[in-house]
């Protein structure tokens, strides 16, 4: 759904690619910085409970996934191992968003059910990627679902920043349990899509 910004965002973000390329900067470095910074954040404020303060930091990081694509292609450095240095470093980005809201559940939360909410996320996010990757090492495609990565990031990112701007703590609760049903859906919905190739080669 969100990819169709791309776009939008893309032409926001070339002036600040085009910098860093002259300064010297490469497309990987920026990968790392980014994926540093969105860790740092998530897992520092999150189980502080200071989690407006903590969206504003990952956001800000979360940007350099679109720079450092910018960046490769317009230096003429796209490859196969930026790709896979890129979506590697995005798992452990989301991992440690996630893994923010179960450490806060885990401790000062003290809410064992949301614990295991926000563990599923995790998990859920991470098997929708594998369903994808691992289908398309076999030759099909698993793409879409009713909750590809931008959305689950963008959704919990949001609510979670307002639920701590606002003191509603009821709003990362709904899109914790949201996402979780689609996360599990999603994957679902994968394994359909591999099924049904796999048994039209068959």
């Amino acid at each position: 759904m969100l990819e169709r910004f791309r776009e939008t965002w893309a032409k926001i973000m070339t002036p600040i690619a085009d910098l860093l390329l002259r300064l010297g900067v490469s497309p990987d470095a920026v990968t790392f910085v980014g994926t540093l910074g969105v860790t740092a954040g998530a897992l520092w404020f999150f189980p502080r409970g200071e989690f407006f303060v903590g969206v504003l930091v990952v956001t800000a990081f979360v940007f350099s996934d679109m720079v450092d694509g910018l960046m490769a292609r317009k230096s003429g450095r796209s490859s196969a191992w930026g790709a896979f240095l890129d979506s590697t470093l995005d798992r452990i980005g989301d991992a440690a968003v996630f893994g923010g809201l179960v450490l806060w559940y885990a401790g000062e939360g003290d809410d064992l059910l949301m614990t295991s909410v926000a563990l599923w996320c995790l998990v859920g996010g991470q098997l929708t990627s594998y369903a994808r990757a691992r289908a398309e090492a076999l030759g099909m495609e698993a793409k879409g679902g009713i909750a590809e990565r931008s959305d689950r990031l963008v959704a919990v990112l949001v609510m979670t920043g307002l639920s701590g701007l606002f003191d509603l703590p009821v709003l990362r609760t709904i899109v914790l349990w949201a996402l979780a049903v689609a996360s599990t859906i999603t994957v679902v919905q994968r394994i359909l899509m591999v099924r049904r190739q796999s048994l039209a080669e068959a």
